[in-house]
């Protein structure tokens, strides 16, 4: 893993309300003024919907991209479309780090990458819409464990 202070992780929603273009054009602004800032490395989980646009848009401007998978690829992507999983095995091979987090699947290996992520990041851009949830848990503990925020 690399220098903590150099680091920003993610999280959001599966499922994104707003039209997307919009939500692309905030996280490539929050991505740019990050590198700007010198941060060096970009962690995120690997799932469906905001991590995803996250992941790419760090290879599309080029940052260092480290994948904090929950458990192993085919156990996390056992249940996704053939067109999520070929989009899912792209970024798997772009990304600068894979870890996983967890040797097998589990009730509660999100939440375990989720502090995985935020413990080793100064910094969470979260896309949250919702008072409950994996993205709401997450932005507390990175609240409590004085982590910056940005909110999309």
């Amino acid at each position: 893993m690399t220098n903590q202070l150099k680091t920003v992780c993610f999280s959001g929603h599966r499922i994104i309300t707003e039209p997307l273009n919009e939500v692309k054009s905030r996280l490539a602004t929050a991505i740019t003024d990050c590198i700007k800032d010198g941060v060096t490395n970009f962690i995120a989980g690997g799932a469906l919907g905001f991590d995803i646009l996250a992941e790419q848009a760090v290879i599309e401007l080029k940052g260092k991209l480290t994948l904090a998978l929950p458990c192993p690829p085919e156990e996390q992507t056992a249940r996704w479309t053939k067109d999520q999983q070929s989009i899912y095995n792209e970024i798997l091979r772009k990304a600068n780090e894979v870890l996983v987090i967890s040797p097998h699947y589990f009730n509660g290996c999100m939440q375990k990458r989720n502090r995985f992520m935020v413990d080793n990041s100064t910094k969470l851009i979260c896309y949250l819409r919702q008072n409950r949830g994996g993205t709401f848990y997450t932005v507390n503990y990175a609240s409590k464990n004085d982590k910056m925020i940005v909110r999309l």
